[in-house]
């Protein structure tokens, strides 16, 4: 405040020499400018700064006293010659002379006070002990203050904190103003489905089982063929797929950032957990009636003696192209292909008897796919196995509920403790409704 106050006398200075040098200034302009003028303490001004060694205060101090005098006598002598007529080329030459050294007293101020922070900067990033921070505690100073009379002293606490520091370098921390969060999967499977919406709790839907074909020519006259066709009545319920956590009241209001950070994962909690159950829901409640459920694919059937009769080598490329051949055949031609990441990048660095990329050369950019065929590589499905399949005719995604989030103080002792929960929870049904369309089986089979 007090060097608020040197700053407000070199302004109004200034102020005063426009006032002079305005001839249509007043006294009455002059009184009112100099009554605004605040009394000045140098010693005040710079108290509570590490000086010592830090130019020369006294002769500062002297100055500033000079400089105060001078511009006392100056103002009642422009006052006065105002009042007369007009200002003297000899006062307002006084009075530029006056600026100017009020212009190098502030700047050689600054400089004390800049070096002054400086030093004050270095000994405050001081790495205090327990024991530093205890003594300087203002419990413990009200507790010197009780011991030095009479009366009970009580009792004092003092919570002592890690000290964080960069050793860097000797340089001081930036705060980023984001979180940096953990790894984040992009989501694909979801997006190869037939989604559609509910309000239903259940899906239930009659699939086909067997289709015997006996179409046939008939001669005139003769008896038409008797087909036959079975179905399987199916009924597939809306799966609530939640997590939660407690935080603090503070942070929900004191840190919006991280607030908003917790919330946005807690949403994608629950999106990865759907995204593993399209894929490894076992359908037993409360999971969904994941892909490789039994009965809902078709396994591929292949072994390594099978693709060798078959004139094949027992690599992925080849089992691959014999399952999308296979679909193809049974009129479900695929659409998409699903490979862990770690096989896929096997399968990308593949090389030929030369040393050559099969898949193309690092440089090149090639959307990931076989065949033709587009590949989605997704941890959801576990390494070393495939699902190859037509999936937009294979299964519908049913959506009760997308992710919503609430907060409650109202949770088990939460008003009481100052929490808030947040839940995050969604509602969805997976219904895999043509199993022939769905392959799946080890990727490099024994």
């Amino acid at each position: 405040m007090n060097t608020f106050k040197t700053l407000i006398f070199i302004l109004g200075t200034l102020g005063l020499m426009l006032l002079v040098f305005n001839a249509q200034a007043t006294p009455a302009d002059l009184h009112a400018l100099a009554a605004g003028f605040p009394a000045i303490n140098p010693a005040a001004a710079l108290a509570g700064l590490p000086l010592a060694g830090i130019g020369n205060l006294e002769v500062v101090m002297k100055s500033l006293d000079n400089l105060e005098a001078k511009m006392a006598k100056y103002a009642e002598k422009a006052e006065f010659e105002l009042k007369i007529g007009n200002i003297s080329t000899e006062t307002k030459a006084a009075l530029e002379d006056l600026g100017n050294q009020q212009k190098d007293f502030a700047d050689e101020l600054l400089a004390i006070k800049q070096k002054a922070a400086a030093a004050g900067a270095n000994e405050s990033h001081a790495i205090l002990t327990p024991g530093d921070l205890f003594t300087k505690s203002e419990d413990y100073q009200h507790f010197q203050t009780k011991a030095a009379g009479s009366g009970r002293l009580g009792s004092i606490a003092l919570e002592v904190k890690n000290t964080i520091t960069n050793t860097v370098g000797n340089t001081f921390s930036d705060r980023r103003p984001d979180v940096v969060g953990g790894a984040v999967r992009t989501f694909t499977l979801e997006q190869l489905l037939t989604t559609l919406p509910t309000t239903s709790n259940a899906i239930d839907y009659v699939r086909e089982n067997v289709f015997t074909n006996a179409a046939a020519e008939v001669a005139e006259g003769s008896d038409s063929a008797e087909s036959s066709i079975t179905f399987t009545s199916v009924q597939e319920p809306v799966a609530t797929v939640a997590h939660w956590v407690k935080i603090s009241r503070q942070l929900a209001a004191d840190n919006a950032a991280l607030a908003a950070y917790i919330n946005t994962r807690m949403i994608y909690g629950v999106d990865l957990k759907v995204e593993n159950q399209i894929i490894q829901g076992n359908g037993t409640s409360p999971n969904l009636s994941g892909f490789t459920k039994s009965g809902n694919y078709t396994a591929h059937g292949y072994t390594n003696a099978s693709l060798t009769a078959a004139g094949l080598l027992n690599n992925r490329f080849d089992l691959i192209g014999k399952i999308l051949g296979d679909l193809q055949a049974s009129d479900y031609p695929a659409d998409a292909i699903v490979l862990n990441p770690a096989d896929w990048w096997t399968m990308r660095l593949a090389k030929d008897s030369q040393n050559r990329y099969i898949l193309g050369d690092p440089g090149m950019s090639i959307p990931p796919s076989l065949f033709g065929i587009p590949v989605v590589s997704s941890n959801a499905i576990t390494a070393d196995n495939v699902l190859v399949a037509s999936f937009a005719r294979a299964a519908t995604f049913y959506n009760r509920e997308n992710v919503t989030i609430e907060l409650s103080d109202s949770d088990d002792d939460n008003f009481t403790k100052q929490l808030v929960t947040v839940l995050a929870s969604r509602r969805c049904a997976l219904a895999v409704e043509r199993a022939a369309s769905v392959r799946y089986g080890d990727l490099t089979p024994a």
